[in-house]
């Protein structure tokens, strides 16, 4: 038997394949897709490869049992969308398409927040993030950030400029491909509650649903309506509805997270949903009891191992033998902070592997341009607002701050790495070796 998570370089973003079953009848399923640029390079060549493997004649589709989207944002949805647009215009042209899906799972921001998000889209447009922007955020993106972490804004904005994207994912599964949406739920939000069982997916995988959770989600759509009737109340411009509705909830309720269990091996899909959420959902399932521990196979860590997203004892309760860190250093991601929780959390001892999806000096030729990009930034809103007190990061220091650094003063835990290669697969085994 085979429970294999195939990993691919995917930019800033995420991009997986799931394959699970017997070694002579496989089943597939594909989460998340990266954002542009990824599915040509990344993930078409992948399923070339798998659909090779199996043999298949030119006109029959490799099956997908499942393609899950985890949250609408530009770095997990364009690459999917890339795909679905191919497969639509194969199916107008009556030509077999590269793969069948069979399942969807989504969460749309609409069905989060329970309403058309119209005033959202106006405002994302009046601040010139368009569709035409594909969910990007441009540099000079105008927010009042004033009381508010900056990766919260840039997080909460990220979501809101990919509403559109998810819009068309969903016309594009649901109507064009003829796919049913979260089919578990009978098409409503795919969202954790109270002990709640895990769903049957066939062929032995399951998966129950960590996040989001229902209370918070109720929560979420009672501040949205309130704050709708304040926002008509004070006859508020689209620039001010955006600058408004910066808000936590926002990036952390968008993210679907799921344990995949196959053969008793585990899987923790996490999305770039929050460490502390991540926790609040297992213990509300009724995976771990109240400040326990949960010992699984491969951690997917959490939106690309940035540091706002995590504490030092989501790795001491989230125990792995495998932990994936996707990201190419754009936006600082992964972060030196979060690797360095995992290392503090876990003894040199440990028999563990950690994932990178592109070499460290990739990833910190990245991180110092975003980290000199948003000192600059910094420093004008300093010079902009003297009465803020902005506070302006120090400057870039090698030892300080890269990754290269960090791996050199802990060689047992640079001797833990695993880094994909460029053009070859990188999967991690679980049960027997998948062979392709």
């Amino acid at each position: 038997m085979i429970f294999s998570l195939d990993v691919m370089r995917a930019r800033k973003g995420d991009c997986l394949m799931l394959h699970y079953g017997a070694a002579d009848d496989p089943h597939h399923l594909i989460i998340d897709g990266g954002p542009k640029a990824v599915y040509l390079p990344s993930l078409r060549p992948r399923l070339e490869l798998v659909r090779a493997n199996q043999s298949l004649p030119a006109n029959k589709p490799l099956d997908i049992e499942c393609l899950m989207v985890s949250h609408v944002d530009d770095d997990h949805i364009q690459g999917i969308l890339d795909l679905t647009k191919e497969l639509i215009t194969k199916k107008k042209d009556k030509q077999p398409g590269i793969v069948q899906i069979f399942n969807f799972w989504h969460n749309s921001f609409e069905d989060i927040i329970d309403a058309k998000p119209d005033e959202l889209t106006a405002a994302l447009s009046s601040q010139s993030v368009t569709a035409s922007v594909g969910g990007e955020v441009p540099d000079d993106l105008d927010i009042d950030v004033d009381g508010q972490d900056p990766e919260t804004v840039v997080s909460t904005i990220k979501v809101l400029a990919s509403i559109q994207q998810g819009q068309q994912l969903r016309s594009d599964v649901i109507n064009g491909l003829k796919v049913n949406l979260n089919a578990e739920t009978d098409g409503k939000l795919i969202m954790a509650q109270e002990n709640s069982e895990p769903f049957d997916l066939g062929n032995g995988l399951s998966f129950t649903v960590v996040g989001p959770m229902l209370t918070e989600l109720q929560q979420l759509q009672k501040d949205h309506q309130k704050w709708l009737k304040e926002l008509a109340k004070q006859g508020k411009t689209p620039a001010d509805v955006l600058a408004a509705y910066v808000d936590p909830s926002v990036p952390n309720l968008s993210s679907i997270v799921v344990l995949a269990e196959f053969e008793s091996k585990r899987i923790l899909f996490t999305g770039d949903a929050r460490g502390d959420k991540i926790l609040k959902g297992l213990e509300l399932v009724g995976l771990v009891q109240a400040g326990g521990k949960l010992n699984v196979d491969v951690l997917k860590v959490p939106h690309h191992g940035s540091s706002n997203n995590l504490e030092k004892d989501f790795f001491e309760r989230i125990i792995a033998k495998h932990y994936v860190f996707s990201g190419d250093g754009e936006h600082g991601n992964p972060e030196r902070e979060s690797l360095e929780m995992l290392h503090d959390a876990r003894d040199d001892s440990d028999e563990y592997v950690v994932h990178l999806t592109y070499p460290v000096a990739v990833i910190d030729k990245a991180r110092k341009e975003e980290w000199d990009k948003q000192q600059k930034r910094q420093k004008t809103n300093a010079l902009k607002h003297p009465e803020k007190n902005v506070e302006v990061r120090e400057d870039w220091s090698e030892p300080t701050h890269s990754l290269t650094a960090f791996f050199a003063d802990h060689p047992d835990f640079a001797n833990k790495l695993s880094i994909i290669e460029t053009g070859e697969p990188h999967v991690i085994n679980l049960l027997d070796e998948l062979g392709f």
